[in-house]
């Protein structure tokens, strides 16, 4: 005769076994997509939350880095594709020093602007554009004018600077 504890065992086994058996056969490619979406979904939430609470410079820095991040990693792609022709590989080599560069640059000008200013500040340079965030509440016509002519003096060709004042 069988009595509950055997009947609630069996029931118990049987559903643990059909489940099982269907994890298993289920296919691998939607396990993966699942997975995906749901990290990508908390990375975002996440995201949005950290920059709400920091302040403009830093969400400024944090944009224009995941920028040069994803930009440096097509380079790395094609400098490692063994299918890539020389020269696409040179010009990747040649994108990713320029990355460079232009990332020392703009360190060298935000030090430049601390220093001599004494101004928190983020600058992109994009090409002949340079683009300056200065974290300051009042708008001064003289002091932005003081900030594109210390930027200018460490270049020869004309630049074009433009200057942005953020609370």
């Amino acid at each position: 005769m069988i009595n509950k504890q055997k009947l609630w065992f069996l029931t118990l086994f049987s559903l643990i076994l059909v489940l099982s058996v269907y994890y298993i056969t289920m296919p691998s490619e939607l396990l993966t997509t699942t997975k995906n979406t749901t990290n990508t979904r908390e990375n975002k939430t996440t995201t949005k939350v950290s920059v709400e609470q920091s302040d403009v410079l830093t969400a400024l820095q944090v944009e224009s880095d995941e920028e040069r991040a994803a930009l440096a990693a097509e380079y790395n792609e094609i400098l490692t594709n063994k299918g890539a022709s020389t020269e696409e590989k040179n010009n990747a080599y040649n994108g990713l020093k320029e990355i460079d560069d232009v990332k020392a640059k703009e360190e060298e000008l935000k030090k430049k602007i601390k220093k001599q200013l004494k101004l928190d500040s983020f600058i992109k340079i994009d090409s002949n554009n340079i683009s300056v965030t200065i974290k300051k509440k009042d708008h001064d016509y003289s002091l932005a004018n003081n900030v594109m002519r210390l930027i200018q003096e460490e270049y020869q060709n004309k630049m074009y600077i433009s200057v942005k004042f953020q609370n």
